[in-house]
């Protein structure tokens, strides 16, 4: 009998309690080191969804390659083991291959215009990429990419004359040495410096601040000052696992990825313009491109390296309307 009355009194009690739903815990790799601003800006990030989720939800970050190449974390995505990245052009290519136009050669020529870009095609993007089974969390430039050589540049003839890398497997960087008469040399990114050292190649490519974390500026002497393109990057979370987040921390998640995501993206352009100072304080000599003759030749093979990658990696269409917009919004700016 008292037992009875004891629970009478105490289910009632138990069952008022509040009830904690299970930590969401988000794999999320990343080729950037730590101490980087991506990752300064990841940390920041991470606890701020803490604190606003009441600790319900946070990352657990694997930085600096741990988890292997940006291949290998998209493999790793789509077997469950991660969750999210960050990425470059190369991993948001294995998952939607559309995406790489942003990537092309001599395509835009400022900030401004990759800006546009993003945001003329936002949900162009963001349909594309759930197709595929990710959500576009935002955007997280790279920055525009240089040539660093170990010997100066000051012609096409130059150019054909060096090994350069070119990142294994990247059709857009394939497709842009094809059209300037140029055969690389294919590695990942972790055989790199040793192939500098070891003079297997004597070219790289690579914004400014990532060829200083990864060091490859000590292997070179010359930066050529007139960028192969905007590398565009971004973050993305595996849907499958996405649709398992409670819908109120899914709006957590993407309300502060736009906040975070947008900062590292202005803290990235002027690290890079902050890093072009420390590489010419550190002995790298900035070659620039006075021949119009020159930049035409370049431009030139950037639109042939486009056309050659249509039907491989992105429809004639697109392509179509990327470049009307981006000529449309040019002569918008000059009237």
């Amino acid at each position: 009998m008292n037992k009875t009355l004891l629970s009478f009194f105490i289910l009632p009690f138990l069952f008022s309690l509040p009830v904690h739903a299970e930590e969401v815990i988000i794999k999320f790799a990343t080729l950037a080191p730590e101490g980087s601003t991506w990752m300064k800006t990841l940390r920041a990030w991470d606890k701020e969804i803490r604190e606003k989720s009441d600790g319900r939800m946070r990352f657990r970050i694997y930085a600096g390659g741990v988890s292997g190449d940006e291949k290998d974390v998209v493999r790793k995505i789509r077997l469950g083991q991660l969750h999210a990245g960050g990425f470059t052009g190369v991993g948001l290519g294995e998952i939607a291959p559309e995406v790489r136009i942003l990537d092309t050669p001599f395509l835009v020529e400022s900030s401004e215009e990759a800006d546009f870009l993003y945001r003329t095609f936002e949900k162009y993007w963001e349909d594309i990429f759930r197709k595929k089974g990710a959500i576009l969390l935002g955007w997280s430039e790279v920055g525009f990419v240089y040539v660093l050589t170990k010997r100066p540049i000051q012609n096409l003839y130059d150019l054909k004359q060096t090994k350069f890398w070119m990142w294994e497997g990247d059709p857009i960087a394939e497709a842009t040495f094809k059209s300037l008469g140029v055969n690389p040399i294919p590695l990942s990114v972790p055989d790199v410096m040793t192939s500098l050292q070891t003079g297997l190649i004597d070219g790289v490519y690579s914004p400014p601040l990532a060829a200083i974390a990864l060091q490859w500026f000590t292997r070179t002497k010359y930066l050529y000052h007139f960028p192969l393109t905007n590398a565009c990057g971004a973050v993305l979370i595996s849907k499958t696992f996405y649709d398992k987040i409670p819908a109120d921390l899914q709006s957590l998640l993407q309300t502060s990825a736009k906040k975070y995501l947008n900062e590292l993206t202005r803290l990235s352009r002027l690290d890079n313009q902050s890093a072009l100072e420390t590489l010419k304080k550190n002995g790298i000599q900035i070659l620039t491109v006075s021949d119009r003759s020159l930049t035409d030749q370049y431009r030139a093979a950037g639109r042939k390296a486009r056309e050659s990658l249509v039907g491989r990696v992105y429809s004639a269409e697109l392509l179509s309307q990327v470049e009307k917009a981006l000529a449309q919004h040019r002569s918008t700016l000059k009237r």
